[in-house]
């Protein structure tokens, strides 16, 4: 595949975007689209659980699969049964949990095996919830999730405690949006998008990995690997995207009008 860059057309360079990273073209030659959910086609909530399906990302994932047959997925660190939940079940290709989930374009499914330590996160994130109002657990069955969006206090004690386990269990701690995650190793956003592009329809075409937070950083290395580029949703920082949109309804804007060249 070839790493030439896409030309941004006049029409990109109308939307508004986040300093220092222009927007993503509109026209592209064969894209495969890697979009992560939260913060990216839907707006952060208080709790996962607040996220809910809107008939506009509904529709906009089916039409712009429909156009570039079947090249589109969704890449999140939600399980699978949440980005169905979420998504209306838009799109067969989808990956969960950092790539520990991932269905197929066939519609088949491979989740890989729990590490060990899974379980001991997740009782010691609970009793952590227990002594501090507002955090939430989440237990993916492959990871542990610590939430503090509601308790913005607790980030450096939960952030502490995050790294005591990944060194006494071997999981790996993943930083997120007001979470922390401890993971079973093998797996990113940077290598479901690499396995997905290995197999029909996505082999031969342009990755697109549109992702806002740290997660997002994997998708975005593989992307530029392999001949695409990442946008980067929402403030401008550090990232090795090459592109940058404001935000959710820019992200479904852009998918909208999004075109395949020849």
């Amino acid at each position: 595949m070839g790493t030439s860059h896409p030309t941004v057309d006049a029409a990109a360079a109308a939307v508004e975007n986040s300093p220092h990273l222009p927007p993503p073209p509109f026209r592209i030659r064969r894209p495969a689209l890697f979009l992560d959910l939260d913060g990216v086609l839907a707006p952060l909530a208080e709790t996962p659980e607040a996220v809910v399906p809107h008939p506009r990302r509904t529709a906009a994932l089916k039409a712009v699969a429909d156009r570039f047959d079947g090249r589109v997925a969704i890449v999140s660190g939600r399980t699978l049964a949440e980005v169905d939940r979420i998504s209306e079940s838009a799109l067969t290709s989808a990956s969960g949990v950092h790539g520990l989930e991932r269905r197929r374009p066939d519609g088949s499914i491979h989740r890989a095996e729990p590490a060990e330590g899974v379980r001991v996160a997740v009782e010691a994130f609970e009793a952590f919830a227990a002594r501090v109002p507002g955090v939430i657990v989440e237990d993916k069955a492959v990871s542990a999730g610590l939430h503090f969006r509601q308790a913005p206090h607790a980030a450096a004690a939960a952030t502490a405690l995050a790294r005591c386990l990944a060194t006494d269990t071997g999981l790996v701690m993943q930083p997120g949006n007001a979470v922390i995650e401890l993971k079973t190793p093998g797996t990113d956003k940077g290598t479901a998008l690499t396995t997905f592009m290995e197999e029909p329809p996505f082999a031969g075409a342009c990755p697109i990995m549109v992702g806002d937070d740290l997660t997002d950083e994997y998708g975005f290395r593989a992307a530029e690997a392999l001949g695409g580029f990442g946008v980067l949703v929402g403030p401008a920082r550090q990232t090795a995207a090459r592109f940058g949109l404001p935000g959710v309804d820019e992200v479904l804007d852009w998918l909208e009008r999004l075109e395949e060249t020849a």
